[in-house]
């Protein structure tokens, strides 16, 4: 599956679904956003039912703001609506493909409880 470019326009109603939605926060002049480009969109194609999407931080610098994006390229990961992980850096495969199984294997009725407590 293709990655999708988010703004502030329709940010929220994707992040705020069901299922997982991992975002690469990213700028056209970053070196190591470049270099995790092809990774990123590598494990999209690998797995079509996580949303990946992009967020350009200087486009989308309200987006960034909100979110106290300040080194980049960030990963953000999203579960049923809530962050449950955003590191800076980028990540080779290998990590990537952990990230994703941590997110996959997260019981999220205990996430749920602690987000509300």
């Amino acid at each position: 599956m293709a990655t999708v470019t988010l703004t502030a326009d329709d940010f929220d109603e994707v992040a705020q679904g069901d299922g997982i939605v991992l975002i690469d926060f990213w700028a056209e002049w970053c070196g190591p956003c470049k270099r995790f480009a092809p990774v990123f969109e590598k494990a999209a194609d690998k797995h079509a039912d996580i949303t990946f999407a992009k967020v350009d931080t200087d486009a989308e610098q309200e987006l960034a703001q909100r979110f106290g994006i300040s080194s980049i390229p960030t990963l953000m990961a999203i579960r049923d609506g809530i962050i449950v992980f955003a590191e800076p850096g980028a990540l080779p495969a290998a990590t990537l493909e952990n990230v994703i199984e941590q997110v996959r294997e997260l019981d999220m009725e205990d996430v749920q409880r602690r987000a509300q407590a």
